[in-house]
């Protein structure tokens, strides 16, 4: 039922105004509204905040029907609220934190943003430079974020800091929630993109910024952890997103190569073409099993480190690889940008960098072998 709720919704609302979106650079607040009256903003929180109290494989699902809208990052912008930044609200947040803002999130009238990397630090979260130092009932933020989706238009931000940087790096990191327009925080750039270019991507600036104490999400201390534990979820999101996407793009592809003639017959006739395809197919219904695989043992509990890993590796390499082979069966049309292909290309590639690149992912994996 949610899998059909959600295609309706992208082939009704997203798919007719997605390029507008891509030329504006940002996803309507109107439209993420109506995606919280439909309850697709709180799957997996709690009733008592609107919420369905669904599991992980919900939100696969929601991820892949968002991945197989075509505007990648109309998905990227919705599922980071959803799954990466407000988490970190619903997880950590006290009783105070979360009855004042869950409501908000869920039906949308907040959208919540999540500013870990830096110039220098990415997956490498020990590595953040941005400081919060006590003083009194306040924290005083200073340091500097960068490629941060809905960075330009969110509402609150759950940021990264170094609270204790003489202690051990693991427990040096916490969390603060920022709302925006607290005075000595800023966007300090917004952030133009090979592709996802319906998502808001910032650099955000924090001067002498003084948020008050209660803002900590969490205990001083634990935003590593915090950060490690929604990894898996955020890469797990990421990789159904990916096979939505390539999904999609098969799909678009078929159609396609199902009608161009060239020497008197269909580019499906022949043998080399079709029979690229049946493997792509193969290889994403894999990716998509390994996937739901992953959520499963997390929905139960089991820690999926290993299966996450894989599948985030896999799939954003995949998803690029079906994108290689779909735009070269479009030929010329396929890299003219009135296409959905050529998009879609752009989109992907980010796929194997985002939320932990390939490389990353798989020094996890080798870590789990022995």
């Amino acid at each position: 039922m949610l899998r059909a709720q959600v295609r309706r919704f992208v082939e009704e609302e997203v798919k007719p105004n997605g390029l507008k979106w891509e030329k504006e650079g940002f996803v309507p607040r109107d439209v993420l509204q109506r995606m919280g009256e439909l309850g697709f903003l709180g799957i997996r929180y709690p009733a008592e905040y609107g919420g369905s109290e669904m599991d992980t494989l919900a939100s696969v699902v929601f991820a892949e029907e968002l991945g197989r809208s075509t505007f990648s990052g109309f998905a990227i912008t919705v599922l980071v609220h959803t799954d990466m930044a407000s988490v970190h609200i619903a997880h950590a947040g006290s009783k105070a934190q979360r009855d004042r803002y869950m409501p908000d999130v869920i039906t949308g009238r907040k959208i919540v943003a999540v500013a870990v990397t830096e110039p220098g630090a990415g997956s490498d979260v020990k590595g953040i430079r941005t400081t919060a130092r006590r003083e009194g009932d306040s924290y005083i933020i200073n340091g500097a974020k960068t490629f941060i989706t809905n960075g330009v238009y969110g509402d609150l931000y759950c940021v990264a800091v170094k609270t204790d940087p003489g202690s051990r790096s693991s427990q040096s990191v916490s969390m603060i929630l920022v709302e925006k327009g607290t005075p000595g925080f800023s966007v300090s750039r917004a952030l133009d993109k090979h592709g996802w270019r319906s998502s808001d991507t910032a650099e955000l600036a924090f001067e002498d910024c003084r948020v008050p104490a209660e803002n900590l999400l969490g205990a001083e201390g634990r935003g590593f952890y915090a950060i490690m534990r929604n990894f898996q979820n955020e890469r797990t999101i990421i990789a159904a997103m990916a096979m939505g996407e390539a999904q999609a793009a098969i799909d678009l592809t078929l159609d396609w190569v199902t009608q161009r003639k060239t020497f008197g017959t269909t580019l499906f006739e022949k043998q080399a073409v079709r029979q690229r395809l049946a493997m792509l197919s193969a290889k994403v219904e894999a990716g998509r099993q390994l996937v739901h695989h992953a959520a499963y043992l997390d929905a139960r509990g089991f820690d999926a480190t290993r299966e996450v890993s894989m599948a985030k590796a896999y799939c954003g390499e995949l998803v690029n690889e079906v994108m290689y082979d779909c735009v070269q069966f479009h030929g010329g049309l396929g890299f003219m940008r009135e296409s959905t292909i050529e998009r879609m290309a752009r989109d992907a590639r980010v796929q194997a960098i985002g939320g932990g690149a390939t490389e990353v992912m798989l020094e996890e994996v080798a870590k789990r072998l022995r």
